[in-house]
């Protein structure tokens, strides 16, 4: 803080701080338990339903930077309001969504947005609002926030799903938003102004935004309008843009089109930097290697951690336990408590070891944990059966993600922190993107697959096979099946999850082989921040250290 006096409301600005982190939090974690019960009520599939999270991430990895680089420009405080009203618009009308379209534009652009320009903010205003040992406090209270909202999201989803409705996840939103900005407004004090206005990069961020969309559509949706060939129409409401007639699919030109967006944004980089004119990112910063291998660690690793919650619902709940929304949050929680203790002990072991260590530990505690879920899943999997991978998977996530992104950025001059950091959290979300559209697809092609042949040998007339298999391509693992197929039905989500697992088991496992491309670096941190960056269930929480310095 720059004044001479501390701010008198500063513990009120902490506390709408606090509030919107929390919503923020919750709404990455609250809907994954949801899942099956949004399916059968809005009448989707689930490599549909993946863009609702896919695109959360998308979109908050597209704006992230643009979005500090416009709280530098006009005002920390400013965007948290306005971040705020887009985060309460798109709530709002996700929680009205009767169809799926809806609930992408509420909850994966409109929350996205704003949700890109909240997390920035609410960093910079506690920096700029606390000094000395209250800092250090008022960052403790905002991590655990944080921790406790992602250990409770999976458990608070369940119990509105279950009692009341999924819409309530975000009608909650809806409250806490207007009062959060009524609190800035009346409470928050104005952040200085910096003494340069950086020029926005806005082409770039299209270029880059608009490459990974086209990456993440072709992984995600390869599996339905096929990979090479054309297997039914791609239609935009009545438009059909890419009839299944065409000799190519959709998927081709999509990866095309993405080489061309990204290829250009990399040469556009390049020229902003030589020029001096702000560019998105600095492609020069990639010499270090702690940075190149870091960024190239992160995005790989991101793509397998999204995994088990991804999966794990959609197993208990239309596998054969057949648990509530409520009863997967109770199982889950486990996952959320590990994560925050294996977070506190790495940052102690770095007193004791080198951080990049601290960090291999944890990848490897991590593909291992993934590993002991893949082979836990059964159609009577159980609660203990399933315990020791959750716990050894989230302790190794604790580990690791609490000290990567101060590996990454450990030789990154601190002027160009804000853009390194940025660029750390852009790659995590890419990756977890993709590792959500790969392992939904995963997931879905083997669970059809195997159905499919237990319809095809079933007993039923050729007419009820027919039917069955149409309904089961038509509502995928939300397909309620004949009761004399239930049991094939329960064993088809099993052997679906299973490789959907153990393909995120090997791509962390090629993370923490890629970590040893890291040199050896000692980062100094504190619990506190080494708690706030363990939360990866939230990834935006990466931004923290380019902004508390």
């Amino acid at each position: 803080m720059t004044s001479g006096s501390p701010d008198p409301r500063r513990w009120i600005t902490l506390g709408i701080i606090i509030s919107s982190l929390v919503i923020v939090v919750l709404d990455s974690t609250v809907l994954n338990v949801s899942i099956p019960t949004i399916l059968r009520e809005l009448h989707t599939e689930l490599p549909t339903l993946q863009w609702v999270l896919t695109g959360y991430s998308l979109t908050f990895a597209t704006f992230l930077i643009i979005g500090g680089r416009l709280g530098d420009v006009y005002g920390a405080r400013r965007m948290f309001i306005i971040g705020a009203a887009l985060f309460g618009a798109g709530s709002l009308l996700a929680s009205e969504a009767q169809s799926v379209t809806t609930l992408i534009v509420g909850e994966a652009i409109i929350e996205g947005i704003g949700a890109s320009l909240m997390m920035p903010a609410t960093l910079a205003i506690l920096s700029n609002t606390f000094d000395g040992h209250e800092r250090a406090k008022a960052f403790s209270i905002w991590g655990a926030a944080a921790g406790v909202a992602v250990a409770f999201g999976p458990l608070l989803g369940g119990f509105l799903t279950t009692n009341y409705s999924w819409r309530w996840a975000f009608r909650i939103n809806v409250v806490v938003a207007p009062l959060a900005i009524l609190g800035a407004l009346v409470f928050m004090r104005r952040p200085p102004s910096s003494e340069r206005r950086q020029r926005v990069d806005v082409l770039g961020a299209m270029l880059i935004g608009s490459g990974t969309f086209c990456v993440v559509f072709a992984l995600s949706e390869g599996g339905i309008y096929g990979w090479l060939r054309p297997l039914q129409d791609f239609t935009i409401g009545s438009l059909d843009v890419w009839p299944a007639s065409r000799p190519t699919s959709l998927v081709e030109p999509m990866i095309a089109l993405a080489v061309l967006l990204l290829t250009t944004f990399v040469v556009l980089e390049r020229r902003k930097e030589r020029n001096a004119s702000d560019p998105l990112f600095e492609m020069s910063q990639l010499r270090h290697l702690s940075f190149r291998y870091g960024l190239l660690t992160t995005a790989v690793l991101a793509m397998g951690q999204l995994g088990f919650l991804f999966v794990l619902p959609v197993l208990l709940q239309d596998g054969s336990q057949h648990l509530s929304a409520i009863e997967t949050g109770v199982w889950l929680v486990p996952s959320g408590v590990c994560i925050a203790i294996g977070a506190q002990v790495g940052g102690r072991l770095t007193r004791m070891v080198n951080t990049t260590i601290v960090v291999r530990i944890g990848l490897a505690g991590e593909a291992l944990g993934l590993l002991l879920m893949a082979l836990a899943v059964s159609p009577s999997i159980t609660f203990l059966s399933l315990l020791p991978g959750l716990v050894v998977f989230s302790l190794g996530l604790g580990f690791a993600s609490s000290q990567l992104t101060n590996v990454v950025l450990s030789e990154i001059e601190k002027r160009h922190a804000g853009a390194a950091s940025g660029a750390n959290t852009t790659v995590r979300q890419m990756g977890a993107a993709l590792g959500i559209a790969i392992i939904g697809t995963l997931l879905s092609a083997q669970m059809l697959r195997h159905a499919g042949d237990a319809i095809r040998n079933s007993t039923l007339g050729a007419d009820l096979k027919s039917r069955a298999l149409d309904q089961l391509h038509a509502s995928g693992v939300g397909f309620v099946p004949p009761p004399s197929l239930t049991r094939a039905i329960e064993n088809a989500i099993a052997a679906g999850a299973r490789p959907a697992l153990l393909f995120a088991s090997f791509v962390v496992t090629a993370g923490a082989l890629m970590s040893f491309l890291i040199p050896h670096v000692d980062v100094v941190v504190s619990e506190e921040a080494a708690f706030t960056e363990s939360l990866v269930l939230d990834e935006p929480l990466d931004v923290a250290p380019s902004l508390i310095d």
